[in-house]
């Protein structure tokens, strides 16, 4: 039986149980740039929290400034060897529990992993569209392989963006996790279009919606991102409708990681609201808001897993995209 927490009912708005900080300015969006060797660069993109070009299918690129970058140093070599093996190795235990099931969707019949459609055999479904093949051989007296037409699985492709959060209060331990999270999902999920937003009280875009991702140079970036500043929820979850602005809602859905402590910006709950699907990933392991967290997911039509260690991730994953 599922936990009532696991898909939590949507409930009247009451007053956020902490009172979060007003922004003196608009928050900042952050896109990497090249060149950053051994940390991460990152640079101002076309204005504050300004919707960057398009760069693809729901995708975007950065628009470029003549702002100065920022560069974030990585920890220094000698530092980085044990826990770098140990945050890898852990994403490779995240990696090998995740088998995500296709997300269910009206249309044509479905069998197995994809939707069942009508395609000219090249060797593969040996179920024949015998309908479509007449058509098709009335028209052609002298017919060639492809002439005849299968039922054969097409595979659908999600629109996944990764809102996690490196804001101060999930250092240490708890950002190591995280990072080794996004990197297996992202893992996961490379059949799919995927998007990387890493917060705090600003946001960096590391990987656009459509463009190719590196698991292992993902889980180089997060890491190097020291945990910094306040919490803004509200801004991830605004770029991620953003990048999600184009794509059909059946195949579109947001899944943040964080502990829900937000303590900047306006009130998330009407972004998550406004989201085609919001799963919370509630890091409690410290200090957290599972209430926040709770009427996010409510909010967003979603589902509520708390986490404390690496090991409840891809069971959670798991029943969100059940559904």
């Amino acid at each position: 039986m599922r936990r009532p927490t696991d898909r939590p009912a949507r409930a009247t708005r009451r007053p956020l149980r902490r009172k979060p900080k007003t922004l003196d300015a608009d928050p900042s969006l952050y896109v990497p740039a090249g060149g950053g060797g051994a940390g991460v660069v990152l640079e101002r993109s076309g204005g504050p929290g300004a919707r960057p070009a398009p760069a693809g299918p729901g995708g975007s690129a950065p628009g470029v400034t003549a702002e100065p970058a920022e560069l974030l140093a990585a920890p220094a070599a000698t530092d980085r060897g044990p826990h770098e093996a140990q945050v890898r190795e852990r994403a490779r235990q995240i990696a090998q529990r995740l088998a995500l099931p296709r997300p269910p969707r009206s249309g044509p019949v479905r069998r197995g992993s994809g939707t069942l459609a009508s395609l000219p055999y090249r060797g593969g479904s040996d179920d024949i569209d015998l309908d479509r093949t007449l058509e098709v051989l009335a028209e052609r007296p002298v017919p060639e392989a492809e002439d005849i037409v299968v039922r054969d699985r097409v595979r659908t492709k999600r629109s996944v963006v990764l809102a996690v959060d490196v804001s101060g209060s999930m250092r240490g331990e708890r950002v190591r996790t995280a990072a080794a999270t996004v990197a297996a999902l992202a893992g996961a999920l490379h059949r799919d279009d995927l998007a990387v937003i890493a917060f705090w009280s600003d946001a960096a875009l590391l990987v656009p919606l459509g463009a190719p991702v590196h698991p292992l140079a993902l889980l180089d970036q997060l890491l190097a991102l020291p945990a910094r500043g306040l919490t803004n929820v509200a801004f991830p979850l605004q770029l991620a409708g953003r990048q999600l602005a184009r794509i059909p809602a059946r195949d579109a859905r947001v899944v943040l990681l964080s502990d829900c402590v937000h303590n900047a910006g306006p009130d998330p709950r009407p972004v998550a609201g406004r989201l085609p699907r919001l799963d919370v990933l509630l890091d409690e392991s410290g200090e957290k808001d599972l209430d926040l967290g709770r009427e996010l997911a409510g909010a967003g039509r979603g589902r509520l897993a708390r986490i404390r260690t690496y090991r409840d991730v891809a069971p959670a994953l798991q029943r969100a995209f059940t559904d």
